[in-house]
């Protein structure tokens, strides 16, 4: 089994609710909900039943439509149908890809005021409006997210326990690992990038560390998500594979947003609009807008027609970056390895920092100002986060640089502001002219 964080709080909903709410388990194709939800199932009630409206018979599908009136009935037919007893406050019912069928969503309502049994539902692409425009969402529903594992998972898929306390006991008191250490953290974290944080991914990967077996995983993931925008975006499909093939493209240049007229020289915002936010809410990417008057509130300067496009997975990112080509011409799987990525592949860096940040509960902002007139006011920030009520800017940056002139520029232009600045970077920790400098693992903890 592996080993998922969103474990616990499956366990603090369970207790807390007490039957009182269903909830909704929301993320993309792929990433393990389906599996740990049976898990949770399994370990935690006396039995349970799995509807998978992805496969569910006619049978099962007419229960809801015609017999859900009658629950006594209802209920009796579902354990009989799926040979399973059920036990008053002792069974869990699993709807499982709900989005499949709506009709069953819009029922918890009536379910949970009944009180018998707990309700836990998964679903990919639920916030799409042609999976909820003819329901009524229910009030009693709640929701969390689920993301591709990170690198604590990670390192927990490959036996290790021990690592990432120290980390975080590190990061807490600001003090080096030392080069030992953080060289075989570094190595760890690499291997992270490459492969991801897709179960299937990672499990292909750990029976004997084959790089190209997890190539071959999120090739399939890849190959899935084509699959479902010619499924779910009907009639604008053409566009959102245009952006989705244009994201490693776009993430390679040194100012990273997204810039249309790449995909079509005519292309406007509002004819693509759409094909983003399919993305976005298929979990399929993570999306960062300019917030142009930073402060606390960074979605009071919300500018979401200037917007960078992450990868929600970076090993998918660097898969869907050759997809075209075999996995032995991957050259990213090198340069990564042996810590010789050039400008452009810092993409992979960044995409990481967005993934982790994003998992971490943030939002993702960026500040990005143009001014050829007044240099002092030309600046691009990767992230900006909020902590303490300050805003705290953070940069990604290789081994090598030299500088941080946007940072030192942003951080006197909005110096009432600001929090702690900080550069994640492939080094130890270290403060320079009060700037944190941290491994980029480190991220995991902002």
């Amino acid at each position: 089994m592996l080993k998922r964080k969103i474990y616990d709080r499956l366990h603090e909903w369970k207790r807390k609710s007490n039957g009182q709410t269903a909830l909704l388990i929301d993320g993309a194709r792929r990433v393990g909900k389906s599996y740990i939800t049976k898990a949770f199932a399994e370990q935690e009630y006396k039995s349970h039943i799995i509807i998978d409206f992805g496969n569910a018979p006619k049978d099962i599908l007419d229960l809801f439509i015609n017999e859900s009136y009658d629950l006594d009935l209802f209920f009796a037919k579902l354990s009989a149908f799926y040979s399973t007893l059920l036990y008053k406050r002792e069974s869990l019912i699993v709807f499982d890809e709900v989005q499949q069928f709506p009709m069953a969503r819009q029922l918890i309502k009536y379910l949970v005021a009944d009180g018998r049994f707990d309700y836990l539902e998964t679903g990919s692409l639920i916030r799409l409006k042609k999976n909820t425009e003819n329901i009524i969402i229910p009030s009693e529903e709640e929701h969390i997210e689920m993301f591709p594992m990170d690198f604590e998972e990670f390192l927990w898929a490959m036996g290790d326990e021990a690592t990432v306390p120290l980390i975080r006991r590190c990061f807490e008191e600001k003090i080096p690992l030392g080069q030992t250490l953080h060289r075989k953290i570094m190595n760890d974290f690499r291997q992270y990038l490459l492969v991801g944080g897709m179960p299937q991914a990672i499990l292909a990967y750990r029976n004997g560390k084959d790089f190209e077996a997890a190539d071959e995983a999120k090739r399939r993931i890849l190959r899935l998500y084509r699959d479902d925008v010619s499924k779910f975006a009907s009639g604008y499909e053409e566009k959102v594979y245009a952006v989705f093939d244009g994201i490693p493209g776009q993430l390679s240049k040194k100012e990273k947003k997204y810039t249309l007229s790449s995909v079509d020289k005519n292309a406007r915002f509002r004819t693509y609009e759409d094909s983003f936010i399919w993305l976005n809410e298929a979990m399929v990417v993570n999306t960062c807008f300019n917030a142009t008057d930073p402060n606390v509130g960074l979605a009071l300067s919300e500018d979401d027609r200037t917007q960078k496009c992450y990868m929600a997975d970076t090993g998918l990112l660097v898969t869907h970056t050759f997809m075209d080509t075999p996995f032995t011409d991957n050259e990213l799987y090198r340069a990564i390895l042996f810590d010789k990525l050039d400008i452009n592949e810092g993409m992979i860096m960044e995409n990481a920092v967005a993934q982790m940040l994003r998992y971490n509960g943030h939002k993702l902002y960026f500040y990005s100002r143009n001014d050829n007139l007044v240099r002092e006011n030309h600046m691009e920030i990767d992230f900006l986060i909020t902590q303490k009520k300050k805003v705290c800017p953070i940069e990604v940056k290789s081994a090598n640089y030299r500088k941080h002139s946007s940072l030192d520029k942003f951080r006197k232009k909005f110096s009432s502001k600001i929090g702690t600045p900080y550069i994640l970077y492939p080094k130890d920790v270290m403060e320079k002219d009060g700037v944190w400098h941290l491994p980029l693992y480190m991220a995991m903890f902002l």
